[in-house]
């Protein structure tokens, strides 16, 4: 018996007792194993801990077990599943031979008779593809996307020709992460066998989240086998699901597990363990993909693109003059006007339309009449201001309010010296920029 006629048959047993095809970490222990390693080898191998490795085992030891009604450990293992499949190679030989395979050294032969049915099934194993399963529930009503055309380009060519493990689409509320992330599914789906979109808003803590993307990603088959039970949820690893199915995983929202009130990257208590868990999907092999839509950059992931994790950061800009498009529709007057406005809201779609509506509302469509009055107006755009201002530290507000008083761009060295200290005052810029209310200018004639 040799592993690749092993590994087939345990696939098969663990298909029948739980539903699922054995997943990339426990057909590496099985292989490992027969060819004598260690765990703590293994574990190093696949980059996870010596005590998942012994876990999976266990449960492959359990359920050999039972389907051969033989105690099975490392130990013995490999003298086990030999001294079993000679003393079934009979029946194997015959139940081959009944269905018209005859095996030669090795090598599986069809009957012509058998050949010629299995040529004109069309579900000959050989041509099935992974069923595609894609919950799209939480996705917003697919519309069209005004022009993004490169920004599509970068994230399709990080997520299928760069197999990206983790790409955040980051930018203010409005400024278009989830509509474009809404276009990107629409024209990439038919590359993943699982694509998931989920809010973190509806999620109050990491563990609900995990839960829920684990049973979409693979559900346990119905039984009420207390053994088959436990060992599905013992076995339950989103890192698994990743590696067996090419997945796409959108989770919008993302600035919800982080802490407001704070610089930007403590997380919310709840969500206290998901740095670890962006870690490990960076790190760990897979061809599965993480789309994060958030209006801060979390601070790992700029770790992880310094390392080149396979982590990538789209900082989504607004619209610039394609912006008229959507003054257009509104039909609003004063088009040589219209630049103006739209650089006032920085080209942002969806708090252009809200003013839009409002000079509508106020002056009958005319930009000129709306720009002659010398304060900024917000009008419906204030609460969605103040949800971004209610999440900065007390001195990321000093550093808004100190900004929001130059009249053109500053030089950080320039801050008054009875100011915030250099530290905290850094470190409140960084933040700043992470979370896109501030951007850095080039002065003229600095390289």
């Amino acid at each position: 018996m040799d592993v690749q006629k092993l590994l087939t048959w345990a696939d098969k047993l663990v298909l029948e007792k739980t539903g699922k095809h054995l997943n990339t970490l426990e057909r590496t222990v099985l292989e490992a194993v027969w060819n004598n390693q260690k765990y703590n080898e293994i574990a190093d191998e696949y980059h996870c801990s010596e005590a998942n490795v012994k876990r999976v085992a266990g449960n492959l030891w359990k359920l050999i077990s039972e389907k051969i009604d033989e105690k099975v450990d490392k130990k013995n293992f490999r003298a086990t599943m030999e001294r079993f499949y000679i003393s079934n190679s009979k029946n194997f030989v015959q139940s081959n031979f009944n269905q018209g395979n005859i095996n030669i050294c090795g090598e599986s032969r069809d009957s012509d008779e058998t050949a010629k049915k299995r040529s004109r099934n069309p579900t000959n194993s050989d041509n099935i593809q992974p069923e595609q399963q894609h919950d799209l529930i939480d996705a917003p009503e697919y519309y069209r996307l005004h022009n993004r055309t490169n920004e599509l380009a970068t994230l399709k060519q990080w997520i299928l020709k760069e197999n990206s493990r983790i790409v955040t689409i980051t930018g203010l509320s409005g400024i278009g992460k989830t509509t474009l992330a809404r276009e990107l599914v629409e024209q990439i789906q038919d590359n993943f066998d699982r694509i998931l979109w989920r809010s973190h808003r509806k999620f109050p803590t990491l563990n609900a989240l995990k839960t829920n993307l684990i049973e979409f990603l693979a559900p346990p088959p119905p039984t009420q086998n207390p053994s088959i039970i436990n060992y599905l949820r013992s076995r339950s690893s989103i890192l698994d699901d990743l590696r067996s199915h090419r997945c796409l995983i959108i989770l919008d929202d993302f600035q919800e597990t982080l802490t407001p009130g704070e610089l930007v990257g403590n997380y919310i208590p709840e969500f206290a363990n998901y740095c670890k868990l962006i870690k490990e999907i960076a790190r760990s092999s897979h061809n599965s993909c993480l789309l994060l839509l958030s209006w801060e950059i979390p601070r790992e992931i700029a770790t992880l693109e310094t390392e080149n994790r396979h982590c990538y950061t789209l900082q989504l800009e607004g619209l610039g003059e394609a912006a008229t498009e959507l003054l257009t529709a509104k039909k609003l007057t004063d088009e040589a006007r219209w630049l103006e406005l739209i650089n006032l809201y920085s080209g942002n779609p969806a708090w252009l339309n809200i003013i839009a509506s409002s000079i509508q509302d106020l002056f009958n469509g005319s930009v000129a009449q709306f720009l002659s009055y010398p304060p900024l107006f917000l009008g419906d755009l204030e609460p969605i201001l103040q949800e971004h201002y209610r999440r900065l530290s007390e001195g990321e507000k000093l550093i808004m309010q100190w900004l929001a008083n130059q009249e053109t761009a500053v030089n950080i060295s320039s801050k008054p010296a009875d100011f915030l200290s250099d530290f905290d005052f850094l470190r409140g810029i960084q933040s700043l920029r992470k979370r896109n209310l501030i951007k850095k200018t080039i002065a003229e004639g600095v390289s």
